[in-house]
């Protein structure tokens, strides 16, 4: 067996693994029934053209964790980041054009990844540093080298804004705060729940 051949295999298997705790990660998140003031529950519309699961926000939850400034007049504010039982955490928030021109992402964004980048432009260059344990998580991919973030963002025009998502592994259990950087951005500290 070639060593190229005993990598694609490894790969695999990873994905494979991956694929299925995120299965199990929706299918224990998926509730029903209704919400508590007797409405029907409702989820958030899926992001347009990520290529993967969009954001979910909670009825009425307006808090925002941090709110980071990037270029152009860009202001992304992650305003949730839940671990869940398959060793994730997934942050979700929104992207807003704060300025009074058409803006779009920055390349730098994406990272500097050859994999990431041959997938156009994403989230995919996100990190979380967990600075007590000193490690860095990057972004999630897929079985084809797509980050699991949202990708082919549209420019925004002045005061537009989308729902973003961004998918990492999960630090260890005692660890709560991390920092959250995305190039061509502020860094900020988050929370992350459960």
């Amino acid at each position: 067996m070639s060593v190229r051949f005993t990598t694609k295999a490894r790969a695999r298997a990873v994905a494979l693994v991956v694929a299925a705790g995120l299965a199990l990660g929706v299918t224990g998140c998926s509730g029903g029934g209704d919400g508590e003031d007797g409405k029907p529950k409702t989820s958030a519309p899926a992001s347009k053209g990520n290529g993967g699961p969009g954001p979910s926000t909670q009825e009425g939850a307006d808090e925002v964790l941090t709110e980071l400034r990037g270029e152009g007049g860009l202001i992304l504010k992650i305003t949730s980041a839940m671990r869940d039982a398959g060793g994730f955490v997934t942050l979700n928030g929104e992207l807003k054009n704060d300025s009074a021109q058409p803006a779009r992402v920055s390349l730098r964004a994406a990272g500097v990844e050859t994999e990431i980048l041959r997938h156009g432009p994403s989230l995919g260059g996100a990190t979380l540093v967990d600075s007590a344990s000193k490690k860095r998580y990057y972004v999630l991919r897929d079985t084809e080298g797509r980050p699991l973030t949202t990708t082919n963002m549209p420019r925004l025009k002045a005061g537009e804004s989308i729902p973003v998502f961004m998918q990492f592994p999960a630090p260890p259990a005692d660890t709560s705060e991390v920092t959250f950087q995305l190039p061509s951005f502020a860094s900020g500290t988050i929370q992350i729940s459960g």
